[in-house]
């Protein structure tokens, strides 16, 4: 009985940091570039029971061996493994506004695959990032709504002395007579990036290698990639999943307090 009452424990459990992901989600629908979590949900490792016993061999002096009869294998439950994102190119909408920047993927040698945007966080260390929705500081410097720098091809801060300036679509920023490649990374393995808040990731990265190909254009933004019409059904799913398990666990409650408080009463 302890066993189920576990097992229906672990299942509200996932249930919980499953909505808690959703609900995550949804918050930054509106968030560009943000690439929706996906919770991957594992069971435990089953185990193998068998019934205990012992047998009487039949010699000059009986002796009883233990004997052991599988009875089958029993899951102990389930919990959430980690967070997957899913980075899946987001809807593009346009703004007109000359520091908004998107990426438009192309072709990818690796199934996994992703290409970033690079900044420089305020540690001075490079981290990736899909949202485009720069600005120009008071020092020139082309950066994030955060303040962290985007960074060129060569790991620098990016001057544009204001907003007039060009970013072409093979990502070259054309200002003042220069032409300054930025900084696009990619991940043949996105899915092992890590999220860090603010719509950047950390993680190993390279230049864009020969047989990847993309987009940059200006003046759009890479919107959210969450369905939100999708993730409030997998919201109720999980919320109903969470109600079934909490009834389960509610029956082995009361089980357990008649198996304690009724059975082997002395009248």
């Amino acid at each position: 009985m302890l066993r189920g009452f576990y097992t229906a424990a672990s299942g509200m459990l996932t249930m919980q940091r499953r909505q808690e992901s959703l609900a995550n989600n949804i918050a930054n629908a509106n968030t560009p570039g943000y690439k929706a979590d996906q919770a991957t949900v594992r069971a435990f490792p089953e185990m193998l029971l068998y019934q205990m016993g012992s047998k009487t061999v039949p010699t000059k002096q009986p002796k009883n061996l233990p004997i052991q009869n599988p009875i089958g294998s029993i899951n102990t439950g389930v919990y959430v493994q980690e967070y997957v994102p899913n980075y899946g190119q987001g809807a593009l909408r346009e703004t007109d506004v000359s520091t908004d920047l998107a990426l438009i993927d192309g072709v990818f040698p690796d199934e996994t695959g992703s290409i970033f945007f690079t900044v420089q966080n305020e540690n001075g260390e490079p981290r990736y990032t899909r949202n485009g929705n720069f600005t120009v500081d008071g020092q020139g410097y082309l950066v994030t709504t955060q303040g962290y720098y985007v960074l060129d091809q060569a790991g620098n801060p990016i001057q544009t002395n204001g907003m007039e300036f060009t970013v072409t679509p093979e990502g070259i920023v054309q200002v003042d007579g220069q032409n300054i490649p930025l900084g696009i990374a990619y991940s043949a393995n996105a899915n092992q990036l890590e999220k860090e808040g603010n719509g950047l990731f950390n993680g190993d990265a390279e230049p864009v290698p020969g047989g990847v190909t993309y987009t940059v254009q200006q003046g759009f933004l890479e919107q959210s990639n969450v369905d939100t019409v999708q993730t409030m059904t997998q919201m109720m799913e999980a919320y109903r999943s969470f109600e079934m398990n909490q009834r389960v666990l509610k029956a082995y409650d009361e089980s357990l307090g008649k198996a304690v408080n009724e059975i082997g009463r002395i009248v």
